[in-house]
């Protein structure tokens, strides 16, 4: 055994005066789909639902033995790592003052004070997480206190590694194959140092935020010139350089970059199938098993749901990229002739199964002619091409835009 792994285990063995293990459940909808032994290690139902808590109990309980007079811990995060440090202030008596971005939702705010109580501070300080960090920083050299980094930590990292010394527990082995999400690291670094070659691994990250596949293809960290914070429990600018250098000869078949549009599917599969709520985040393991369907048949897999803090006020929009995935939702500009009957005409176009679901004038482009923003809502993706052929075929001038970033970004 080395000596990574016995860290691990004590970590894993002081955290149960905390916390109990988190479940490891097998799911018989996924199960039945693959042809395998899927199992979930539900992180989501961690006292913070996800597993951030554990590398701050690690890392505060360290920085105490070590230095038993610190007193004030200081950290930046705009959600689930905020939520472990401060229910981990709350626990070992200390005192946590949290950076957030003035932008994080009140949602996440009101639970990291919820968990710390009167222990935390939270202090909203910049636009961007960048510069949120770098006040954090600057605070706590001037308080003499100990930055908890969220992910790049020799500590944080053995403690994220405990999931793997439970789910080995639960299992009395290693499962054939281990899929979790990557962001900035830390709970992949620790996993993989502790599993080793016992298990193959799968590690997935959002294409808004794939630092790791970046830092694979250059052989270093590097910084993604801009991020897409839906998957925000995973989406990282930069992955850390302890992390990295604990996965960096990983081979690059067994990293998979997940579209937030089709994760969206999967996190809409989960609550209306299985009642699970997870975090978009939290959804990329089970997601991954559409890419490895192959690979792990007739195999025990266990997948990570690494986190369940999930706003309900974000579920038009999950639905939203959910339906464009699927094909099932478009959005057209057409140019809609001014004259009686124009519109009768193009409602006539659409079938029993398809609903309008925005229609809006835009401007007039021409005396004869205005620009009209409509969304189309059907049952199976096959219904548009009866929807287009038809256009086509009534004269239509129209421009699809479902797929236009820039369009979409400003018109739906």
């Amino acid at each position: 055994m080395t000596e990574f792994q016995k860290n691990a285990r004590a970590a894993e063995a002081a955290m149960r005066a905390v916390f109990e293990p988190t479940p490891l459940q097998r799911n018989d909808h996924l199960s039945e789909r693959y042809g395998a032994e899927i199992l979930l290690k539900r992180e989501d139902l961690s006292p913070v639902r996800s597993y951030k808590l554990r590398g701050a109990f690690n890392a505060m309980r360290k920085a105490l033995s070590a230095r038993p007079e610190t007193t004030q811990f200081v950290c930046a995060s705009a959600g689930n790592h905020a939520q472990g440090v401060a229910y981990m202030c709350r626990h070992f008596g200390v005192r946590g003052v949290i950076f957030m971005p003035v932008t994080t939702p009140q949602q996440k705010i009101g639970k990291t004070r919820t968990f710390g109580g009167d222990a935390v501070t939270i202090r909203l300080t910049g636009d961007y997480f960048d510069d949120t960090l770098a006040a954090a920083q600057a605070y706590c050299v001037s308080i003499d206190g100990h930055f908890l980094s969220p992910f790049d930590d020799e500590d944080v990292i053995e403690g994220q590694a405990s999931v793997a010394v439970e789910i080995e527990a639960q299992l009395a082995g290693m499962p054939d194959h281990l899929i979790l999400p990557v962001g900035g690291g830390g709970l992949s670094a620790g996993v993989r140092s502790y599993v080793g070659d016992r298990a193959t691994l799968t590690l997935v990250e959002p294409a808004g935020g794939a630092c790791f596949a970046a830092a694979l293809k250059a052989g270093a960290p590097v910084r993604l010139p801009h991020i897409n914070n839906f998957a925000d429990g995973a989406a990282v600018g930069q992955i850390g350089a302890l992390t990295f250098a604990r996965l960096a000869d990983l081979d690059p078949s067994h990293s998979l970059v997940i579209e937030e549009d089709r994760l969206s599917s999967s996190i809409l599969e989960m609550l209306n199938i299985e009642g699970i709520v997870l975090e978009p985040a939290g959804a990329l393991a089970i997601d991954a098993l559409k890419d490895i369907a192959t690979m792990i048949r007739g195999k025990t897999v266990v997948c990570v749901t690494s986190g369940g803090n999930f706003d309900f006020e974000r579920l038009p929009e999950v639905k939203e990229r959910a339906q464009r995935f699927l094909g099932v939702k478009k959005y057209f500009i057409l140019r809609m002739p001014q004259r009686p009957g124009a519109l009768r005409e193009f409602l006539e176009i659409l079938g029993p199964d398809d609903d309008i679901a925005r229609f809006e004038y835009l401007k007039k482009s021409a005396r004869n002619f205005g620009s009209v923003l409509i969304g189309i809502e059907t049952t199976r993706p096959e219904n548009f091409t009866h929807i287009l052929h038809k256009l086509d075929a009534a004269g239509f001038d129209y421009r699809d835009i479902t797929r236009d970033e820039v369009l979409a970004e400003f018109l739906i």
